[in-house]
């Protein structure tokens, strides 16, 4: 089967890979004066937020006062020898009667403290991308000039829960012929390269067998069969137009939330396994929650005041490029006890 001429210069060899979606060309950005600036640096840029205003100093606080009210539990002979018992049984091979008869000399207590500080941060960065063109209403810049990135109301997701969320930039969509077929809308087929028929595999194109003579019933003595790539048709719709020869360019915002994790657990004087201490509970001392939290100052323990100093510190250095929306810092005390 002969091709079409006519479909020759209607489709379009794709051997070529498309250009990505992240750099368009650059009339584009010509007709765009608004979002020039995406690309002085690259395709993908990320914008810095508007820096924030500091907030009013906490009024200081009575640490004496805050841990003679805690409720920190005092555990007994009896409360030990209970944990300890209720580990025994835990374990398939451990014999109670050890720990039964166990004789507790000495409980030696200590307190934990534990300093944790959450920051709950949004960063937003600008990307190019396209869709196809379907005839439907284009947000051009002749409806306007697109705003500034942290401009865009985006809505927040739950505090502290991370999230990723993508949206158009407004007044940011060009309309361009297909890059991929050039605005032709199909390309030609690469399974039989345009005719829309192949060699039959039966017969090789010999469109007879040789073994009886006779004529090749796959393809009826023609030599050629559809091609099955194409369904004879010799072109295929672009996949990347889909076939609307037309794509939509927009500049896209690209919106992420991440909660950013700092703890500090004090060093007991006690022979404990650090991997214990880390699963110990205590009660809560303290809880701020604040847009920016303020250190700790004047804790009983120094190591503790300096860890929050530090949290505080590398957070603030880590997220410079990020748009702080919430943060908040826990304190929590338990105790440790040493049965001798």
């Amino acid at each position: 089967m002969d091709s079409d001429p006519r479909e020759d210069d209607s489709v379009g060899d794709l051997s070529f890979e498309a250009e990505s979606p992240l750099a368009p060309a650059t009339e584009l950005l010509e007709r765009l004066p608004s979002y020039n600036y995406l690309l002085q640096r690259g395709s993908r840029q990320t914008f810095f937020p508007p820096s924030e205003a500091p907030g009013r100093l906490p009024e200081p606080l009575s640490w004496s006062s805050i841990l003679q009210h805690s409720r920190v539990p005092m555990v007994t002979e009896v409360v030990a020898r209970e944990a300890l018992l209720s580990f025994v049984n835990s374990k398939c091979c451990y014999g109670r009667a050890a720990a039964s008869d166990l004789i507790i000399r000495e409980l030696r207590q200590q307190t934990l403290c534990r300093y944790r500080l959450e920051t709950f941060s949004e960063s937003r960065i600008s990307e190019w991308t396209f869709q196809p063109f379907t005839n439907h209403l284009v947000d051009g810049p002749q409806r306007g000039t697109s705003p500034k990135l942290w401009d865009i109301k985006v809505q927040v997701p739950a505090m502290f829960q991370e999230d990723t969320r993508k949206s158009q930039v407004p007044h940011s969509s060009l309309v361009k012929d297909c890059h991929k077929c050039c605005g032709r809308g199909r390309h030609r087929c690469g399974g039989c390269h345009g005719p829309g028929t192949v060699r039959c595999p039966a017969c090789s194109g010999a469109k007879r067998k040789a073994r009886p003579p006779r004529r090749c019933p796959m393809c009826s003595g023609s030599g050629r069969r559809r091609c099955s790539v194409c369904s004879g048709r010799g072109s295929k719709a672009c996949a990347t137009c889909r076939g609307e020869r037309k794509l939509v360019h927009f500049a896209q915002l690209v919106t992420t939330w991440r909660n950013s994790l700092f703890e500090f657990v004090s060093e007991p004087h006690l022979d404990c396994p650090r991997e214990l201490l880390g699963k110990a509970k205590g009660e809560n001392l303290f809880r701020d929650e604040n847009s920016a939290v303020y250190p700790i100052v004047d804790f009983p323990l120094q190591e503790i005041s300096l860890a929050s100093h530090r949290g505080i510190e590398e957070h603030s250095a880590a997220l410079a490029s990020r748009g702080r929306i919430l943060q908040q810092m826990f304190l929590s005390c338990g105790p440790i006890h040493l049965s001798l």
